[in-house]
């Protein structure tokens, strides 16, 4: 590196240059004048009658950058959250618009050129705009029902036109065109008219959009931490699994605000990807289906639990090896006159004050959120899986709280709870307050899933 920069300010002339995100301005230091300027990835200037490779400059400092970053690494390779980067690869080819500050100080100290960078932070600024206004942008585009129900999607723009499709209240399609009062849309797999009267588009859309769509972070690291600020050195209020997803409150510079039971807190986004979910039409074809595969699963579910209860101990009491307590047997809560789901409600609320424990599936030594609900289908020969966002696509849709039954999942950003009747559900809360019961809309629902 110090023989590069030696070679630099031993020449007695000038180079007049220019970056695609940088400006430079140079004073003459003699009579001889630049030969050549050719800005390329590498980027070789030839000055006068003596010639300067930069790329072989900047080699040289990406290698020892490079090795630098290799030390640190090797030493500290776990972040505080403890994701492991030690395999992480960067890209270090050299191109022009990607000039180290090192390389331009020992330009500006050969040659006494001023190296200004306000386009790079300028460029930076308006790349953040545009993104805002192209969301924006995209929202203008969307046609979104405001009915009470569903609007039927035809494929004429008149009510003579066949029904291909429903969009339902608050489902989101692109606008394609309008004819005569109705809009073309087209939304998932559908795509046909619907009523114009029945929707918004452009800026009444922008708004709305905002509103109907649901912000979602994933989660991409195994275990994830959720502190109380945004920073490293705030204190963690919850731990989140792979896969979960979770409503993102607030947008941060590298970090999201999301809802878990805890509460709201911060998380990297490092850690997640973020997305923003709206509700599609459904075809008729789809719609068909769907009753099938969950009329199907239903009648299976049922079979299994019925399976389940044949198999266990003729009595109705069962000792857990684990714990002092007994417990009823989930056949026990089975009978002819009640509901499955009613038997699953009443099975899990006997677990009532046993603890949380973060990936557990105990029902008596503990279980978090979606083991708890887990372990106690598996009673009744459903098999679940645990992770509170793959809950939300389980068994069969139920149209909000005002429709749910004894038995039913109740779904919230990052956590999961079994409906028990009378607004309230039983669930693996906290850490702190383990099992509990509590009012099924202390917190924003996000899905009702029923599978018997």
């Amino acid at each position: 590196m110090k023989n590069a920069k030696t070679q630099l300010i031993a020449l007695t002339v000038t180079a007049a240059m220019t970056f695609s995100s940088f400006s430079l301005d140079a004073f003459a230091a003699s009579s001889n004048k630049v030969t050549s300027v050719m800005p390329q990835a590498g980027i070789t200037y030839a000055l006068g009658n003596n010639q300067v490779s930069l790329s072989t400059l900047q080699q040289s400092v990406e290698l020892e950058k490079k090795e630098n970053e290799t030390d640190s690494i090797s030493t500290n390779s776990v972040t505080e959250d403890g994701v492991d980067l030690s395999n992480t690869v960067t890209d270090v080819t050299p191109k022009a618009s990607l000039v180290t500050d090192n390389i331009l100080r020992d330009i500006q100290s050969a040659t006494g050129a001023v190296i200004k960078k306000t386009e790079e932070k300028a460029s930076s600024e308006e790349e953040e705009a545009s993104k805002e206004v192209s969301e924006e942008e995209t929202f203008k585009s969307l046609v979104i029902a405001k009915v009470t129900n569903y609007v039927n999607v035809r494929d004429l723009p008149s009510e003579e036109g066949e029904i291909v499709g429903k969009l339902y209240d608050k489902s989101v399609g692109t606008y394609i065109e309008e004819q005569d009062g109705w809009y073309k849309i087209q939304s998932g797999s559908v795509e046909g008219f619907v009523k114009a009267e029945f929707c918004v588009t452009g800026d009444d859309a922008v708004e709305l959009a905002k509103q109907v769509g649901t912000r979602i972070a994933t989660v991409t690291t195994t275990t994830l931490k959720v502190r109380n600020g945004a920073g490293l050195d705030a204190e963690v209020i919850g731990l989140v699994p792979i896969e979960d997803e979770l409503v993102v409150v607030e947008e941060l510079d590298g970090w999201v605000k999301v809802n878990i039971e805890e509460g709201d807190g911060y998380v990297s986004t490092d850690y997640v990807t973020l997305s923003t979910e709206f509700v599609k039409a459904e075809s008729k074809a789809e719609e068909e289906a769907r009753l099938a595969k969950e009329k199907a699963a239903r009648e299976a579910a049922q079979k299994a639990a019925q399976k389940a209860a044949k198999s266990e101990s003729s009595s109705s009491k069962s000792s857990s090896s684990d714990s002092s307590k007994s417990y009823n047997s989930a056949s026990s809560y089975t009978t002819a006159t009640s509901s499955i789901g009613s038997a699953v409600s009443q099975f899990a609320q006997q677990f009532v004050g046993n603890p949380y424990v973060y990936g557990g599936t105990s029902l008596t030594n503990g279980a978090d959120c979606s083991g708890f609900v887990m372990s106690v289908y598996a009673n009744f020969g459903v098999s679940l899986p645990h992770s509170s966002g793959a809950d939300r696509s389980v068994g069969a849709a139920v149209d909000g709280l005002a429709n749910a039954q004894p038995g039913d999942i109740v779904c919230y950003s990052g956590h999961v709870a079994i409906y028990i009747g009378g607004g309230q559900i039983v669930h693996a809360s906290t850490a702190k307050t383990g099992i509990k019961i509590s009012n099924a809309d202390y917190r924003t629902v996000l899905a009702v899933r029923r599978i018997f």
